[in-house]
């Protein structure tokens, strides 16, 4: 893991840092944002940020937002100033974590990044041969299509071939061609020079240079410009790109992952995608099954889920009762892997036994209705809290916990909790005439 830290802290920075690599993650240690965002638009790119408190986070966040660059924040401060703290996460950082660093802490939030990142669950037959297969091909150089419905793990497979592979230790880079702008996909990919169109106000390292000697991870490549797809090409070819508005070829030694939910070979076909460059990514194709047509990992998968949102919302671990558990595996999950994320990050919110009840199960793609229902209550230690409360009162504590959880993510919020944008942003704005 890569990690970035930002600012001055009377030598505790310095020993967070030998702590950190002592626990074998990179380190990158910057005086200032300012330094930091160079760093960053260079090629210096990190999995995580620790960044002083007395920085100015709340710019950090929007510079990294302007230039699309996806990292979490831990704020992390030697002053036991509550108020400091509850800022940080306010304007956008992720936790906070207390200075002079605690080596077991700094080891868990290493942890959880790089678990994050990499964890498979692949033990239902249909998956059999599919880690076999990527367990053969990661040592080598091959280029990878891995192909599969949305939400169907295509990300987590990426690394998990990363790290299976020689390149291991160096960079994993991954950019979502359906996600950005047609007109700045270009320069994500290969960088610009300063100049080189309105707004290039400095020169800025693409993800083909900043993956150098690494992996780079095409995700959703079906969605790329035909136009680009020639240049796209090229680099693959020759192993060089040039930056928008430079004249200079610049050499790069990545390996290239791609993925793709949709059938190539029909946009191939349409006209939509280019068959040369259809054959030079599908040297070897990985096709992921839906979550459907891998019922035993459907339980291991919920737990795993429970468990990682039960500790990020702070509350009680709980296993899954066999009826959830029977509920879970006859859904059809339209959404897959990512479904069931969603489904059981809103069911530990919503449980109120000491299992996860099947009535905390709420599952979209049965069709029920978009309006927050909570779980048949029963009178346990858990739920005493909540006795005497209207259900408007613990429906509204829910909405805005589960957003600021979410870091005020609007659309992440309303698929944990089950609901349309529009039925979360009339609730929000009730509240905000009920001045709550």
């Amino acid at each position: 893991m890569r990690l970035m830290i930002i600012g001055r802290l009377n030598g505790h920075i310095s020993l967070a840092g030998k702590i950190a690599l002592k626990r074998g993650a990179k380190v990158t240690h910057c005086e200032d944002i300012d330094q930091a965002m160079g760093a960053l638009l260079n090629g210096k790119s990190a999995d995580l940020a620790m960044v002083d408190v007395k920085q100015k986070i709340g710019e950090f966040v929007k510079r990294l937002k302007d230039e699309r660059i996806h990292m979490p924040i831990i704020a992390c401060g030697i002053e036991t100033d509550a108020r400091a703290a509850v800022k940080a996460i306010e304007l956008g950082a992720k936790e906070y974590l207390p200075l002079p660093p605690d080596p077991e802490l700094i080891a868990a939030v290493i942890e959880a990044v790089t678990q994050e990142d990499s964890s498979m669950i692949a033990d239902d037959p249909s998956m059999k041969p599919i880690i076999s297969l990527a367990d053969k091909i990661a040592p080598s150089e091959a280029t990878i299509l891995i192909t599969g419905e949305s939400g169907t793990g295509k990300e987590v497979m990426s690394r998990y071939i990363h790290n299976k592979s020689k390149r291991k230790d160096n960079p994993f880079i991954a950019i979502n061609c359906a996600a950005i702008p047609e007109n700045l996909l270009e320069s994500e990919l290969f960088g610009h020079e300063k100049g080189a169109f309105t707004g290039a106000n400095g020169r800025r390292i693409g993800k083909f240079e900043e993956a150098h000697t690494g992996t780079i991870l095409l995700d959703e490549v079906s969605e790329m410009h035909p136009l680009l797809q020639a240049k796209f090409l090229r680099a693959i070819q020759e192993k060089e790109i040039t930056r928008v508005g430079g004249s200079g070829n610049i050499k790069v030694d990545v390996r290239i992952l791609a993925t793709s939910n949709r059938n190539l070979e029909e946009s191939v076909r349409k006209g939509d995608f280019r068959e040369d460059l259809y054959f030079r990514l599908n040297v070897v194709n990985i096709p992921l099954p839906p979550l459907r047509d891998r019922p035993s990992d459907i339980a291991r998968l919920a737990q795993m889920f429970a468990d990682k949102y039960a500790k990020a919302n702070g509350v009680a671990r709980k296993n899954i009762s066999k009826a959830a558990i029977t509920k879970l595996q006859n859904c059809t999950w339209r959404g897959n892997i990512r479904e069931l994320e969603n489904t059981m990050h809103r069911a530990i919110l919503m449980s109120c036994e000491d299992e996860i009840e099947d009535g905390a199960i709420f599952i979209q793609s049965d069709g029920l209705s978009e309006e927050i229902t909570p779980a048949t209550k029963t009178d346990t230690p858990a739920d005493q809290n909540m006795i005497g409360r209207t259900i408007a009162d613990v429906e509204r504590d829910m909405i805005i916990n589960t957003l600021d959880h979410c870091l005020g993510n609007r659309t992440h919020a309303a698929n944990i909790l089950g609901i349309s944008i529009r039925t979360l942003r009339n609730k929000l704005n009730q509240y905000k005439d009920e001045a709550a």
